[in-house]
């Protein structure tokens, strides 16, 4: 069984309870014009150069085979990805990590090897490995045959997903999670189309349907000014977790601009947008109303 993964962090502490080992698994059914990590929505590997760790010695443009890179007259290297196969040789002859390749094959086996190792952090803090993204459920197989095998070593577990999957999908990853962190984005299906790219029809089921089943659920909210962060939304968001009656956590994540870097050095700058970040004033109301509702509010997980 083999996936493809774009990062393993470790000594994580905003993904679930305790130390954990977050494992980054690529592809996400999304489009999020916020996006914090553009390098994890298509499911493909990607070439991500760095101009800024560039030494402009010209390695890479030696190495490439298909011409895809050039230099301009002041010697910065550029890209022609239309040429680009993906072959990794500019990232082998890079000397300082300015040319990456984003995403690899990994086998069940690989990624538990590599969280085994984190096992003495796991038992002094109560944490675990979580599955994140991207989303998960873009490779439910291979997420769900992980999940499954840290599970029967005795390492806790957690899903981290946007929810939108077809009915029963996320139920089969969820029965190998101790924990899902569900991101819950926008309560009106027509603001959720426009900044997502999907509706939200099914991303609601998912969670009325987590928490009917007994799951352990903490609902994390990207506050993003202009999309999210109005009265009416957020009234209608605590509404609903209310409405379900098993959540109790919630995790407020502020908006920030780190992505829109990310994106313009996998050339996908243009697919993603630039927002204002909360004010603290504004993010200090919106924590008081979900305390007020009775949730245990947390920012940043």
């Amino acid at each position: 069984m083999t996936g493809r993964i774009f990062d393993l962090k470790r000594y994580s502490i905003h993904d679930g309870p305790g130390i954990r080992t977050t494992v980054f698994l690529k592809g996400c059914a999304l489009n999020c014009l916020w996006c914090h990590n553009p390098e994890s929505v298509d499911p493909g590997p990607e070439l991500m150069h760095w101009p800024a760790r560039c030494k402009r010695c010209h390695a890479c443009i030696k190495a490439c085979p298909l011409g895809a890179l050039s230099a301009d007259p002041e010697g910065a290297v550029l890209v022609d990805r239309s040429k680009c196969d993906l072959c990794g040789r500019c990232a082998e002859a890079c000397l300082y990590d300015a040319m990456q390749i984003v995403g690899r094959e990994v086998t069940v086996d690989e990624v538990v090897a590599e969280v085994e190792r984190d096992r003495i952090f796991f038992e002094q803090s109560g944490g675990g490995v979580t599955l994140s993204g991207g989303d998960p459920l873009v490779q439910p197989s291979f997420a769900e045959a992980l999940l499954e095998a840290c599970r029967s070593r005795g390492i806790s577990t957690a899903l981290d997903t946007s929810g939108f999957a077809a009915s029963g999908a996320l139920e089969r990853l969820a029965r190998h999670a101790d924990l899902v962190l569900f991101d819950l984005k926008v309560m009106d299906p027509d603001t959720h189309k426009a900044f997502t790219g999907v509706s939200n029809a099914a991303i609601l089921e998912n969670l009325k349907g987590l928490v009917a089943a007994g799951r352990e659920v903490w609902v994390r909210i990207p506050l993003v000014p202009g999309v999210n962060d109005d009265d009416d939304n957020i009234r209608r968001t605590i509404a609903l977790l209310r409405s379900l009656g098993g959540i109790r956590r919630v995790g407020l994540l502020p908006y920030h601009a780190g992505g829109l870097d990310k994106a313009r050095r996998i050339g996908k700058g243009s697919r993603f947008r630039k927002f204002e970040s909360p004010s603290e004033e504004r993010l200090a109301r919106i924590e008081a109303a979900f305390r007020e509702a009775g949730f245990d509010v947390q920012r940043g997980g």
